[in-house]
């Protein structure tokens, strides 16, 4: 297997409802066989799973992670804990709720509460709980970090089927926030929560001359931010939110709570960036018609009309697609330096540009393992979308490849959840508790019993 489909796997494009085979969600990695998958309705019943068993275990979740962290040997035990889900308990600043709930879930529990977390959200709300904050989902903005950082207390059962809980203050609670599920198997988070905001958001086409400074700038001075940079012309697409005045917060009432649209701008600046970006698509893919979500998520930056509602109506608006996502976070205080760094790279070698850059910050993590971990964080997306035929595009592998070199030679730390390069990084020296978490997960799972060939390499 040559080292490019071995970081990034086709996608099988053939399978069929006879297949035995469980793959995870992009159908680019076989994670097990069905027969083997366990679908616990209680804790009692996983934690007998647990000590009726004997050898590997890993948690499936949505699948939506590569490949590689969820691949486990034939033998070994396979768990489906979505039974494991719903509000367990309440009270005026936070909810528990079952790690295997979604996302999606989670939030309207919350808007029905008035309440919000703090972490603005992921893009994509089919998430589980627990899976979202073992890989360090996180949204954009400063004033917040990732999903696991609003964590009060995390419920776990262990190897060997007895149950732990962990509360935020304790000295090993920041291991288990961002777990890779390397500790054992999350059945309960309490999260602390807020009172509901509600957001407006302004969506403006801006030059990249000055990103160095105005990416800072947007992140200091609004609540919420997303930048999308197409290098190719150095123009941006940005999404700048702060809480809703008075009038605003009235409008989205009457409307029924729903998104209210104002006035759009018409601002046609990135209509030819657009264009050229769906033509390099279709190359790239082999998709004719413009009909395919991967097109819409580019569609739609010539909307322009701000908008307000609250932070998941305009933040969890993620197209689901199969693409292969390579994910970078940088320190807050490198990323000036990063982003020039970028500008001269791209002069030089004009690199084939799949998709425009994405640009989310966050404030400093708590987690061990949290790519925020200690400092504020600019975390720099990058994707490339499958063809119709499980293929993808070598000139897009080339610029994934190149540009984690980059970051990854600026102290980057690569998202979890998404695909990346190990062997670009000196994991102890990225993460400062590494071997204090390599040390807890000695004492909890001795035997190894959730590990796989993923984090064996990674801990091992």
């Amino acid at each position: 297997m040559s080292r490019d489909v071995e970081r990034y796997p086709l996608r099988n494009t053939t399978l069929s409802a006879e297949d035995d085979a469980l793959w995870n969600w992009a159908q680019n990695a076989r994670v097990g066989s069905r027969q083997r998958l366990h679908q616990p309705r209680s804790e009692a019943e996983l934690q007998q799973l647990l000590r009726n068993t004997q050898g590997r275990v890993r948690v499936v979740g949505s699948r939506l992670s590569p490949g590689r962290m969820l691949c486990v040997d034939e033998e070994a035990v396979l768990v489906d804990i979505s039974a494991l889900s719903g509000l367990l308990a309440q009270d005026s600043d936070s909810i528990t709720v079952g790690a295997g709930t979604t996302l999606n879930d989670v939030y309207i529990q919350l808007t029905a509460m008035d309440r919000m977390l703090a972490a603005s959200p992921g893009v994509i709300a089919v998430q589980k709980l627990a899976g979202a904050m073992a890989t360090g989902t996180h949204g954009q903005g400063l004033h917040q970090s990732s999903l696991a950082d609003e964590a009060l207390r995390i419920r776990m059962v262990l190897a060997d089927g007895s149950v732990r809980e962990f509360t935020r203050g304790e000295p090993d609670f920041p291991a288990t926030q961002v777990t890779l599920g390397a500790l054992g198997i999350v059945t309960a988070v309490t999260l602390r929560t807020q009172p509901f905001r509600i957001y407006t958001c302004h969506k403006n086409a801006v030059s990249a001359d000055n990103l160095e400074q105005d990416l800072l700038r947007w992140n200091q001075e609004y609540a919420l931010s997303k930048a999308w940079w197409f290098v190719d012309d150095n123009l941006m697409h940005v999404w700048n939110a702060n809480e809703a005045s008075e009038q605003e917060n009235a409008e989205w009432q009457r409307n029924g709570r729903e998104v209210v649209k104002h006035t759009d701008q018409g601002d046609d600046s990135l209509n030819s960036t657009i264009d050229q970006t769906l033509e390099q698509m279709h190359r790239d893919t082999q998709i004719h018609g413009k009909g395919g979500k991967q097109f819409r998520t580019v569609t739609r930056f010539r909307d322009f009309t701000d908008v307000t509602g609250d932070i998941y109506q305009l933040f969890c608006r993620g197209i689901a697609v199969p693409q292969i996502n390579v994910e970078i976070g940088v320190p807050l205080s490198r990323t000036p330096a990063v982003i020039s760094k970028i500008k001269r790279w791209y002069a030089a070698e004009k690199p084939h540009m799949h998709y425009p850059i994405i640009l989310r910050c966050t404030g400093a993590s708590d987690a061990w393992l949290s790519p925020a971990y200690g400092e504020p964080t600019c975390f720099f997306g990058f994707v490339v979308y499958y063809a119709d035929d499980g293929s993808l595009s070598q000139d897009g592998l080339h610029f994934l490849t190149e540009v984690e070199k980059l970051l990854a030679e600026e102290g980057g730390r690569p998202h979890w959840g998404k695909y990346y390069d190990a062997s670009r990084y000196a994991w102890r020296d990225l993460y400062p508790h590494w071997d204090d978490f390599r040390a807890l997960r000695s004492e909890l799972d001795p035997q190894r019993r959730f590990s796989n060939d993923y984090l064996t390499a990674l801990f091992d």
